[in-house]
């Protein structure tokens, strides 16, 4: 007997490799699954300039990034929290960050569907154009917004969702449209991990234990038997190097953080980090 509704992943169109390099912009469900990658090995760069909850604002995150000289990595993340911006009222520009300054400088307002997507579509020209080969997996955070209200929150939420599924409709009218792809991270939250036990003690976000449920359907859907391999052969290494012992001057821990790094070494040599 099922207890609970299963959401279905399936696979991606594409694998994360060994140590593969990843870019992740977006709201801090985006921060929650990079330090997952973290964790495990893998070169990862996630939200430089701060979280970032809305479209206009990732895309002014890779804008900058980029103008700054980074190299687009093959795998990178986006994902969006809200469709609702703030405006600063004396140039209009959307601002990424108020900077604790007064509200009254500001004009809230919420995107539509259509300006969703084209924020998206230009930060996807623009990920493409620098990385030809560039996977992009768009998610939504399960996150929701209290201070909006439940229903508006939703209603933010399938606004986004909306926006991606235009994109993804219209795919083949771009040359780069086996590069996109959704990850059902929301969906997993509100559809298959509906009790409250999987919710921190806000009751908004998610628990330890759901954030390491996602991560492992995530794992299920993209990566590669190599990466695989590489996670494994890492974990034993990682947590020899975050023991804390009670004698770290004694002969015997000496001995063993040699031979710790003796085994980060070869390690490193045998993936060359690739």
């Amino acid at each position: 007997m099922e207890f609970r509704t299963k959401v279905e992943t399936g696979k991606a169109g594409f694998q994360i490799g060994a140590s593969e390099a990843v870019l992740l912009v977006g709201s801090c469900f985006a921060g929650e699954m990079g330090q997952r990658f973290k964790d495990n090995g893998f070169p990862t760069t996630v939200n430089p300039y701060g979280t970032m909850y809305n479209p206009a604002s990732i895309l002014h995150t890779l804008e900058r990034l980029i103008g700054e000289g980074y190299r687009v990595p093959r795998i990178v993340f986006l994902t969006l929290g809200t469709n609702h911006v703030y405006r600063l009222k004396e140039t209009g520009e959307i601002v990424d960050n108020c900077e604790k300054r007064p509200a009254a400088l500001f004009q809230e307002e919420e995107l539509t569907i259509g300006k969703c997507a084209e924020y998206l579509l230009k930060a996807i020209e623009l990920l493409k154009a620098h990385q030809p080969e560039v996977q992009v997996v768009m998610t939504v955070s399960p996150i929701r917004y209290r201070k909006y209200g439940y229903h508006e929150s939703q209603l933010s939420k399938a606004t986004l969702l909306l926006a991606i599924d235009s994109l993804l409709k219209n795919a083949s009218l771009f040359t780069f449209h086996s590069s996109l792809h959704y990850f059902p991270a929301y969906e997993i939250l509100m559809d298959e991990l509906r009790d409250y036990r999987f919710y921190a003690a806000d009751m908004l976000h998610p628990s330890e234990q759901a954030v390491t449920y996602v991560w492992e359907q995530l794992f299920a859907w993209c990566f590669s038997n190599e990466a695989k391999a590489f996670m494994e052969e890492w974990r034993p290494i990682r947590e020899a190097l975050q023991h804390r012992p009670f004698h770290p001057e004694s002969e015997e821990y000496l001995q063993f953080m040699g031979k710790t790094q003796e085994r980060l070494k070869a390690f490193q040599k045998k993936w060359q980090m690739r």
